[in-house]
């Protein structure tokens, strides 16, 4: 059974750094890209940062600078660290995990505070 564990979310204030964490099991994780998505209140699910096999990392416009996506394959999880949040940063994060099959985790809630 593929899971994604999502971990790190919390209640920060603007300006503050939080860094969730994505622990993968039940797939070859080596051959998976993954990404981070969010979705506030009220709004679409949207792409945030995107890891590649090779290392390679994709962001939205909104958290470049700001936000870092990685991967250590050696403990099968995948981060991202996220600084000088915003109020509009508040969201439910998720893990996404791509390559034959599309898998998501459940979410991790992150508050920013003004």
């Amino acid at each position: 059974e593929v899971q994604l564990q999502a971990s790190g979310g919390g209640f920060v204030q603007a300006g503050g750094s939080l860094r969730l964490s994505c622990a993968a099991s039940g797939l070859p994780f080596d051959d998976y890209a993954f990404g981070w998505f969010r979705q506030a209140p009220g709004k679409e699910r949207e792409f945030v940062a995107h890891i590649r096999t090779s290392g390679m990392t994709y962001y939205t416009d909104s958290v470049k600078g700001r936000f870092t996506i990685s991967r250590d394959n050696a403990k099968n999880t995948v981060y991202l660290q996220m600084n000088s949040l915003k109020p509009e940063d508040t969201a439910v994060y998720f893990c996404n995990a791509r390559y034959a099959h599309d898998y998501w985790g459940q979410g991790t809630l992150v508050t920013v505070s003004s």
